[in-house]
């Protein structure tokens, strides 16, 4: 290892441990300044480390989460980048702090969420055994463009890891399929024809065109937004038969959902720790990687009914007298699942709505009108009101107002610290629906008033 790397590796550790010291976390700049004295310092810490990569639009975080758990179950020596800081920074930093002064990690196993635009410097430094590829959906248009240069991104990040890796592709969805033609194993996780009823074809959907000869998709059922059985009656481009799949969904609950999983001969009732139909989707992705890394059916499905994700993702919160739930969106499809999961509360409750327009967001917000917010208007008699909040709030208020709800039941607070406050009092449970930068904003009252971990933790 050369001088440079060292001295990368040591001002590393030193801006981290001053990070933590004044509770900042230090996840991504120690990276970012140790990469400036040493461009190619994670290719070395990464050798011999035995890695799982998750990317995709959605599902990243949660995902890592679930395999993290069965890693941790198996008791395998292993790390994380929990903290979501996912770009070749803060990948470069849990490294460093997994590695002694000389370069060596200390672990034999990582599991590491990427960012899909980071992927294409990533991949190739990291040199991951196994990839897997969540789903691709339209996000943060003014930072990836449309979903297909977000596709072809991560093509490049798969063609620039050296050696053939296994690969594991969302069979349902037919952009994330489509990298099935190269020189690595793929193989191809989903949810089953006959496991969920179908849902309508949307017409907002981000793949309606065959990705090869744009002929219009046949479906023969649909799961949400564009996955699902996909074919095109004109080239014969179709879902891939999957080698991990959900076969039934026996219920959906708000606190989680029972499936049933194939995966080669086997079958076994799991039990997912996450509501929602996209939290079935990572957890059988999770059970792919898991798999592939060595972990026994049993321990997978173990993973997916023990881990608890946190940091937004579904997260609770002691706030009120029936306590709050934070529930992260970052792009029409996400954002729809949940305002799905809303339409299955059968109480009274109160609806916040916290919309930002930074970096980490996307600072193009018009993805709010293309998001079925008019579902609100099924929760009638359910929905006791709405507060808007972050830095875009007006142009939230106004969104749900043409999505049918009675101004009289919308008001606006930017302030956590009020918000936060003003909850205290409240009976009903609360559902929060953040974007990204805004969800860290209002997770930090949140625990300054409820208390729980800090997002390094």
């Amino acid at each position: 290892m050369s001088f440079r790397a060292f001295l990368a590796i040591c001002l590393c550790r030193l801006l981290r441990g001053f990070s933590r010291l004044v509770h900042r976390g230090g996840t991504a700049m120690p990276g970012r300044w140790a990469l400036k004295l040493c461009p190619n310092l994670l290719s070395i810490l990464a050798r011999g480390v035995k890695t799982v990569a998750i990317t995709g639009t959605n599902g990243k975080t949660t995902t890592a989460r679930m395999i993290d758990q069965g890693f941790d179950d198996a008791h395998l020596s292993y790390f994380a980048n929990r903290s979501g800081a996912n770009l070749i920074s803060g990948i470069t930093t849990e490294f460093v702090m997994n590695a002694t002064l000389f370069g060596k990690c200390r672990k034999e196993y990582a599991v590491i969420e990427c960012d899909e635009a980071a992927a294409v410097k990533v991949f190739p430094q990291l040199r991951p055994g196994v990839v897997l590829v969540t789903n691709l959906f339209r996000d943060q248009l003014d930072r990836y463009g449309e979903v297909t240069h977000t596709l072809e991104n991560i093509r490049k990040a798969l063609d620039s890891i050296p050696e053939p890796v296994t690969v594991l592709l969302n069979a349902d969805c037919s952009l994330t399929s489509s990298l099935r033609d190269g020189k690595h194993t793929y193989r191809f996780f989903g949810i089953d024809k006959g496991a969920v009823p179908s849902a309508e074809k949307s017409e907002l959907s981000d793949a309606s065109h065959c990705i090869r000869c744009k002929t219009e998709y046949e479906y023969d059922y649909i799961t949400y937004g564009h996955l699902g059985g996909y074919r095109c009656p004109k080239c014969g481009y179709r879902r891939a038969q999957t080698d991990f799949a959900v076969t039934d969904v026996a219920a959906q609950r708000a606190d989680g959902s029972s499936v049933v999983i194939r995966a080669g001969g086997e079958r076994r009732l799991a039990e997912v720790n996450l509501p929602a139909l996209y939290n079935v989707y990572n957890a059988i992705g999770a059970v792919a990687a898991m798999s592939e890394m060595g972990l026994s059916l049993e321990q997978a499905v173990a993973a997916v009914a023990r881990f608890k994700c946190g940091f937004g993702r579904m997260e609770n919160f002691a706030l009120g007298k029936a306590g709050a739930k934070v529930m992260l969106v970052k792009n029409p499809a996400g954002c729809n699942q949940v305002l799905d999961f809303l339409q299955n509360i059968g109480e009274k409750f109160v609806l916040v709505i916290c919309l930002n327009d930074r970096g980490a967001d996307g600072t193009d917000i018009s993805w709010i009108w293309d998001a079925g917010f008019e579902k609100l208007g099924n929760l009638a008699g359910r929905l006791e009101r709405v507060i808007v909040s972050g830095d875009r709030a007006p142009d939230m208020a106004v969104r749900v107002k043409y999505a049918g709800i009675d101004p009289r039941f919308v008001s606006l607070e930017r302030d956590y610290e009020k918000l936060v406050t003003a909850l205290e009092a409240e009976e009903r449970p609360i559902y929060m629906i953040p974007t990204y930068t805004a969800m860290l904003e209002l997770r930090e009252v949140l625990i300054r008033h409820c208390g729980g971990d800090e997002f390094w933790v």
